[in-house]
């Protein structure tokens, strides 16, 4: 009896960890890359809001200029 449990004790033991620890590192790589590509796309649409808001911004202070006042 003891010996048909054995195998499945060092199993437990060695394979499962192993297992889990290269999913980690392999969940750990893909989301760090994913962020490299998440950044640079978060920058770039930062930077093309900020361009529209200048452009915004110096249309409603030319539209504040020739708004007529009562």
């Amino acid at each position: 009896m003891l010996r048909g449990v054995i195998p499945w004790i060092i199993f437990a033991v060695v394979v499962v960890p192993l297992v889990v620890i290269a999913f980690v590192v392999t969940r750990q790589k893909t989301s760090g890359a994913r962020t490299d590509v998440v950044d640079s796309e978060t920058e770039r649409q930062f930077a093309d809001a900020e361009a529209y808001e200048a452009e915004w911004h110096e249309a409603d202070e030319k539209r504040f200029h020739d708004e007529r006042l009562p």
